[in-house]
């Protein structure tokens, strides 16, 4: 073999690892080959299980730590902390904006738990431009220096920063932010709302006091990888999976770790693409508590067109559509005066615990199922006395279910193929009512570690131009330009990188020619062979 293929051939080595609420899944990849795949428990040190993961993968593999190019993560854990309302830092919410916008305060409508859980603590600062990108007010810097004293007076680490359409005028936040910067302590760390939503004043600023509340968590969350990675001697680089379906660096996610919030089921959906070559679909991801249901368009999950909400709060970061159902392998079955009941309640992890066909005394899915379809999990035997009808009318609850969730993914009414993936997949059938075909690919268990292992690194813009000035065409190739630029500054292969989402939307309620315009361009990883891709 020649050098330069054996070092084509290391180079195609990589780890994806989905650490989930229950479980941490783990597959290690060279190409488009699974060499290995596995499923270990969630460790409260999410660093402890991704090295168990990693260590038994190698293991079974035989590959040599050095032979292993990069590790790329999706986790959980920080979407999970703020809706639990746990580990959260207090957040000095900052709005730069006066005489205008003023009408709704910072923090109005959060829940009030979520409110409590990074303090109350709301500043409002003269300065802002509109959307033409017009300053409409200067900054006033004794304003802002005295917000900064106040600040560290009140030992805050956390600051979320939002200006009036500062996707246009981002240099407003940056120079709040040097200006607050310069009183506080050294470990203070801000949050630009210009770095994480999209146009909209008042959900870029919630997206940016989520994202500044998880910071100290998530820097705590990826040391512990970055130290997981050390036990093992690897070397790799490693990459966190985001919203959609792309891969940003482990700085970046420190950062900006709001971005991470939907990677689970984005990686899933991504992981059945690949496994099927299906590009147009309905992906069912079936886990433990819940089931996950996203569209595939064009190979990518398709993302939502309204405002989401993460725990109560309404954002407008880039999020999958994706309708979650609380059925999954460990939901409790009941017996009820109409019938059967299935979920939402769980088990969860302690499904090997508490399941009958692990030897426990709690009735879930997954006994329904084994006993349904003959399944080897567990132990057979012990669901043996599960009368049929009861059983039939259980699985036909959690069919009909799952496909009144298909049909509400649907945009039209074509039928379209549906893949089942996670580890609660076998609760569904062969057919489902509104599927052209079911797919059932191998790997299935996996594939959001999968999803994560094939992951691509994207950039993106979202900002008004005036057309009338600048020209359509021209317009469009500055935003173009922009995603591209982003996308190799994030580390992708600039002759891989290409526009795979370009949109325009006319803001037909001004009296100029504004248009808003989304351009999202995506390039395999610098120095990763070409032939992954899904």
């Amino acid at each position: 073999m020649k050098p330069q293929d054996k070092e084509r051939l290391m180079l195609d080595y990589r780890i994806g690892v989905d650490v989930g609420g229950t479980n941490t899944d783990a597959v290690l990849m060279h190409g488009r080959t699974v060499i290995c795949a596995l499923k270990r428990p969630t460790t409260e040190d999410v660093g402890d299980g991704l090295a168990s993961a990693i260590a038994a993968l190698l293991d079974s593999s035989g590959i040599a730590p050095s032979e292993v190019v990069s590790v790329m993560v999706g986790t959980t854990q920080f979407i999970n902390a703020f809706l639990q309302r746990r580990d959260l830092s207090e957040v000095a919410v900052v709005r730069v904006s006066l005489p205008r916008s003023d009408g709704v305060p910072p923090l109005l409508a959060w829940p009030d738990d979520a409110r409590r859980a990074i303090g109350n603590h709301v500043y409002m600062a003269k300065g802002g431009a509109l959307f033409t990108g017009e300053s409409y007010g200067e900054l006033d810097v004794a304003e802002l220096q005295k917000i900064a004293v106040d600040i560290r007076a009140k030992k805050i680490k956390s600051v979320a920063l939002t200006s009036n359409f500062a996707p246009i005028r981002p240099d407003v936040e940056q120079k709040a932010a040097d200006i607050i910067r310069s009183y506080l302590t050294d470990d203070a760390e801000i949050t630009l709302s210009s770095d994480v939503g999209g146009i909209g004043l008042i959900d870029r600023e919630n997206a940016a006091v989520i994202n500044a509340s998880l910071r100290g968590f998530s820097r705590q969350v990826i040391q512990s990888m970055e130290r997981a990675f050390a036990s093992l001697g690897l070397c790799a680089s490693l990459y966190i999976s985001q919203n959609d379906g792309t891969l940003i660096t482990t700085a970046t996610a420190s950062a900006l770790p709001v971005l991470t919030c939907s990677a689970g089921p984005t990686n899933s959906i991504r992981g059945a693409a690949f496994l099927t070559g299906l590009d147009t679909a309905l992906v069912v991801d079936v886990g433990g508590t819940t089931t996950d249901i996203g569209a595939l368009i064009g190979g990518f999950p398709r993302e939502t067109s309204h405002q989401n909400e993460i725990g109560g709060v309404r954002t407008n970061f880039r999020m999958p559509d994706v309708l979650s159902i609380p059925i999954g392998g460990g939901s409790l079955v009941e017996r009820t005066a109409d019938g059967v009941r299935v979920g939402p309640c769980s088990v969860g992890y302690r499904i090997r615990e508490e399941s009958l066909v692990f030897g426990g005394s709690t009735l879930t899915a997954t006994d329904l199922a084994v006993r349904r379809y003959g399944l080897d999990i567990g132990d057979p035997q012990r669901v043996a006395h599960l009368d049929e009808p009861f059983v039939q009318q259980a699985m036909d609850r959690v069919r009909r279910d799952v496909e009144q969730a298909i049909d509400r993914m649907r945009t039209n009414g074509a039928a379209l193929p549906v893949i089942l993936v996670g580890g609660g997949s076998v609760l569904l059938p062969d057919s489902l009512e509104g599927a052209s075909k079911v797919v059932r690919p191998p790997h299935a268990g996996v594939a959001n570690a999968i999803g994560a292992a094939i992951a691509q690194v994207s950039g993106r813009t979202d900002r008004l131009y005036d057309f009338n000035k600048l020209g359509r065409e021209a317009a469009l190739a500055q935003a173009k330009l922009h995603a591209i630029t982003e996308a190799v500054g994030a580390g992708a292969d600039p002759k891989t990188v290409e526009i795979v989402d370009l949109v325009e939307l006319p803001m037909t309620h001004m009296s100029t020619g504004a248009v808003r315009v989304r351009a999202r361009a995506v390039g395999t990883l610098l120095g990763m062979s070409t032939d992954i891709d899904g």
